[in-house]
């Protein structure tokens, strides 16, 4: 397998997408099968993907708007990065899944029409996936997809950011960009792909029980509105919370969704009028959750573990390129120290060339890993020579 990696931090669209072009085509001996594109919010997504593809015509391309780039040893936000894979051994499929809101089974349906894996014998299925957060629903859409594909297959990705604005977040499917949608990428392969999660964050409050949510809304905690919990979390802390600015609070101070094997995570972003707090993605009625805590520290060691469980997923093939996702939260609450984070990946990768974004919410269900949809969480794919 080839792989080239490309990164721009030019500010013009066209400019910038045909840099990513030229870069990608003098990387690779012919043009690529797949292109994965992940580009700040600061660009006009169509202008930078039109001129990419004329300058690098591809197979097939997916990608989504991001909350903070990374390609080699480039780290930073407002930039623009693309993975070229081509591959004689590796087989590719672009899909695409419509009205993620309003029917997140009919999307996955509409994604799973394109895996050719479904009828085509191959070794090792897995797709990347990658959602318009906005819509919600992620964790429907990876249970959804899990069922149509009779967990056969690998899941791994995130959510489209916006440098946490959460005003708009894309998709792309070739040089179309898209909201209430989902891509995904299909990846047969004859040897397995490595992926590896892994978050820093340990209970810190008593279990509450989540006795009404609506939606993204968080309404109640043991029948009170779910901010009392919070305030008094934070008055526990010797911590301010305030209701009209709560982030600062929050990015310190997130849900854990108790599974019984662990905690799925949840960011709470905002405070509305009747108390209720809207998280950046569900949780769910009846489910146990504690206020969780990290530490720098923590967070790096989590994220050494995912890599080297992808490592080990590899099953003694060699890796030829690394994807890495975690959360637009987490280089948020490190600031300089995400760089940290960064480089701890790329120590146990010695060599082997990194791409990836800052997202709002990851993916990934893989063997061992059956959770779905995170936040705050490091998600990392190793694909093989």
């Amino acid at each position: 397998m080839e792989a080239a990696i490309a990164c721009t931090k030019l500010e013009d669209s066209a400019e910038a997408g045909r840099a990513l072009g030229q870069e990608v085509r003098t990387g690779l001996s012919g043009p690529p099968d797949a292109l994965l594109v992940f580009a700040s919010p600061r660009y006009a997504h169509q202008d930078l993907l039109q001129a990419l593809v004329s300058e690098c015509p591809v197979g097939v391309l997916v990608g989504a708007s991001s909350a903070g780039e990374f390609a080699r040893n480039i780290q930073g936000e407002g930039m623009a990065c693309a993975l070229a894979l081509k591959s004689a051994e590796l087989r590719f499929a672009a899909g695409i899944g419509r009205n993620l809101r309003e029917d997140p089974a009919a999307a996955a349906r509409g994604l799973t029409a394109s895996f050719r894996g479904m009828t085509e014998q191959a070794p090792h299925r897995a797709a990347l996936v990658l959602t318009d957060a906005l819509a919600g629903h992620a964790q429907a859409l990876l249970d959804e997809l899990t069922l149509a594909t009779v967990g056969q297959y690998q899941f791994f990705g995130g959510g489209a950011g916006d440098d946490a604005q959460f005003r708009r977040t894309v998709v792309f499917h070739g040089t179309e960009v898209l909201t209430d949608a989902a891509v995904t990428l299909e990846i047969l392969s004859p040897k397995p792909l490595g992926i590896g999660v892994g978050h820093g964050w340990e209970p810190a409050s008593p279990a509450f029980r989540v006795t009404k949510a609506e939606g993204l809304r968080l309404i109640g905690l043991n029948g009170l509105p779910a901010v009392e919990a919070f305030e008094a979390h934070a008055e526990r802390l010797g911590q301010t919370l305030d209701r009209q600015a709560p982030v600062p609070f929050f990015l310190q101070n997130i849900l854990g969704v108790d599974t019984g094997a662990g905690y799925r995570l949840r960011v709470p972003l905002a405070i509305d009028e009747a108390g209720a707090v809207l998280c950046a993605a569900e949780v769910p009625v009846g489910s146990r959750v504690r206020i969780m805590c990290s530490t720098a520290e923590s967070t790096v060691v989590a994220a050494e573990r995912a890599t080297a469980a992808a490592l080990a997923g590899l099953g003694g093939h060699r890796p030829k390129v690394a994807l890495f996702f975690d959360c637009v939260a987490t280089r948020l609450r490190l600031g300089d120290a995400f760089a940290t984070e960064l480089d701890a990946v790329r120590a146990q990768i010695t060599g082997v060339p990194l791409v990836g974004c800052n997202t709002h919410g990851q993916i990934a269900r893989a063997e061992g890993q059956f959770e779905g949809f995170h936040n705050c969480t490091a998600v990392v794919c190793v694909l093989p020579e």
